[in-house]
């Protein structure tokens, strides 16, 4: 796979379609088994609905394409074996939340979840109530991954216009930037104490990112990609 390439872009926009997705119906067998192998490990995984992306397509300074409906064990089956479907695109946003001495914020994913030990932006895979009128609302898709992961809320950091997109393979990772007026650690403290205080938090812990040589190995290529192009 060809190393990430990284974008400034002003908007996206995937508009929601109604799609089959061939390879899904093609392949239930494998999926079915493979998801099952997953919850054996972690349980408390849930089969529920996730939206994936296609005809994506970078004209200019804007990221389009289309976005549409499958299960979650889908969507596993084809990121654990290689996308073996290449028109399909897995597009996520993520808030790199920048504290006022610099650093970045990323999170540490519980063991619980699906990329237990992973080290990125406070993000999700879309889902159904990520759409609005129709379109893919990444935006507000951020916000709310943002408050639930961290506890953080938006409305009180000052969000960079545009988007940074990083292009990974069939992953599409759309960042935007929020800048703080606190440091890093109080950020820090404040997220701990959130993740402390939730039982079912996604997140086991936030780390700060000043340097690249702060990045923990588990952390993804778009990511590394993202903080190498701000950090340098």
């Amino acid at each position: 796979m060809s190393a990430p390439v990284v974008r400034r872009i002003a908007a996206a926009e995937f508009a929601v379609v109604v799609a089959d997705w061939p390879m899904a119906r093609a392949r239930r067998a494998e999926i079915d088994a493979h998801f099952a192998r997953l919850k054996r490990d972690r349980p408390k995984l849930w089969n529920g609905k996730v939206l994936v992306a296609r005809d994506v397509e970078l004209v200019g300074d804007r990221l389009t394409g289309h976005a549409f409906e499958t299960d979650f064990a889908s969507f596993q089956w084809w990121l654990g074996t290689g996308f073996p479907d290449p028109a399909i695109r897995n597009i996520f946003g993520m808030a790199a939340v920048r504290g006022a001495d610099g650093g970045f914020l990323l999170g540490v994913m519980g063991g619980h979840t699906a990329n237990a030990g992973s080290v990125y932006f406070p993000a999700g895979t879309p889902d159904p109530g990520d759409v609005t009128s129709g379109r893919l609302d990444l935006a507000g898709s951020v916000v709310r991954e943002l408050k639930e992961e961290t506890g953080l809320e938006a409305a009180a950091l000052v969000a960079e216009p545009g988007w940074t997109v990083v292009f990974d393979g069939p992953r599409v990772a759309l960042m935007r930037t929020f800048l703080a007026d606190e440091t890093c650690a109080a950020l820090l403290g404040r997220a701990r104490a959130y993740i402390a205080a939730d039982p079912g938090a996604e997140l086991a812990d936030v780390i700060a990112v000043r340097r690249i040589g702060d990045l923990p190995p588990a952390a993804p290529a778009f990511v590394r990609a993202f903080l190498e192009s701000r950090l340098s």
